[in-house]
């Protein structure tokens, strides 16, 4: 039985893959869970300077989800830090700060000797003042094109945790081609398969206008191809168009029309019953350096629920390509949404062997190698 401290994003809300994995881990003690200590500097928003505050007051948003849904084992802890310190001073000042913060935490829950498993390269300067037993790297990104992260800053922390790292998982080829073979695997993200396969009752905003659904869950964020979006749903006014997660830009992307349904932010185990009810499911990326390195959480809820799906290229689309229909234009879009009609379902089983429960379980082999 070991214990580990986890720096990753915030625990809540829509989960992330360090979130999915660590929860299915087995054979682990206690973990202390520490909320994200930023990624970027603040600038003069209204945003920003709430965010900045939460930080320093040690607080955070609250969870999606309303009451957190988390294992009796893990506490989650919020501390006042430096989001991504830049000088030598400030990096030192915001590591003093939060091991003044920690180590009363660790006491507490007799944690000794931990793993620390670090999403976020800002956790770097943190690693060796733990008597932590080993450090992991989790990559799920590629911080050097990922938008609203200070690059220059992030990799210099990056550099200092891979020299750290007794291991480095990489979500994608891509990510993990970036750093040192000797110690870099490959970890592909998982999906919940029960959640996507069993079915669920429509969700009450969900379009009833005797219209066929195009659907897309995730960021409304910089790598969203939106003329793309608003031309396919213009030229397809007997499509709806539905999409549901947080905006990250300032304004709205999304064109006002008629037959676009922007739904807000949903909690995670209502996505199903969203995405089991529309007749296609789209991953509108721009192809850039991020998406290039990205491995979407929801490709394989895509691919357990079964409905056809209609996306722009990526490489992460490689293994599943021939389930997918792959378009580089509008006009193909439109083409493909309209021959959805007459296409069956997927088939069932695709990403049956690819749960969380079993990616966990792997890692946690890995992790008996520290």
């Amino acid at each position: 039985m070991r214990d580990m401290i986890v720096f990753g994003e915030d625990f809540g809300g829509l989960p992330s893959s360090t979130q999915h994995l660590i929860k299915h881990l087995p054979n682990i003690r206690k973990i202390i869970w520490v909320n994200s200590i930023g990624l970027r500097q603040p600038r003069l928003t209204k945003h920003d300077c709430s965010r900045a505050m939460e930080k320093l007051l040690g607080s955070s948003k609250p969870s999606l989800n309303g009451i957190e849904s988390r294992p009796s084992h893990i506490h989650v802890v919020n501390l006042r830090t430096i989001p991504a310190p830049s000088s030598q001073l400030s990096r030192n000042l915001a590591r003093s700060m939060m091991l003044r913060q920690l180590q009363p935490i660790l006491r507490q829950h007799q944690i000794e000797t931990p793993i620390l498993w670090c999403s976020l390269p800002t956790a770097a300067d943190l690693c060796g003042h733990l008597n932590e037993s080993g450090v992991i790297y989790y990559c799920g990104d590629d911080f050097s094109a990922l938008a609203g992260v200070d690059h220059h800053i992030v990799a210099l922390h990056e550099q200092e945790l891979v020299k750290q790292a007794n291991i480095i998982f990489a979500a994608s080829e891509t990510i993990a081609n970036k750093f040192p073979r000797c110690k870099t695997m490959h970890l592909p993200h998982g999906v919940d398969t029960a959640l996507f396969t069993t079915p669920t009752p429509r969700a009450n905003d969900f379009p009833n206008n005797g219209k066929p659904v195009a659907g897309f869950y995730g960021s409304l964020s910089s790598w969203l191809d939106y003329d793309l979006i608003n031309h396919v749903a213009s030229s397809l006014p007997h499509w709806d168009f539905v999409f549901i997660g947080p905006n990250e830009l300032s304004y709205q992307p999304l064109a006002k029309l008629n037959n676009i349904h922007y739904l807000g932010v949903k909690p995670h185990h209502t996505l199903a019953s969203y995405s089991q009810h529309w007749q296609a499911s789209l991953l509108p990326f721009k192809f850039n350096q991020q998406i290039q390195a990205c491995n979407p959480l929801k490709l394989r809820e895509y691919l357990a629920v079964g409905s056809p799906i209609v996306a722009t290229p990526f490489p992460a689309l490689s293994p599943y390509r021939r389930y997918i229909n792959v378009v580089e234009s509008a006009e193909e879009m439109c083409n493909a949404l309209e021959l959805t009609s007459n296409e069956p379902r997927l088939p069932s089983g695709i990403v049956n062997g690819e749960s969380w429960q079993s990616r966990s379980e792997w890692v946690r082999q890995i992790m008996e190698l520290i």
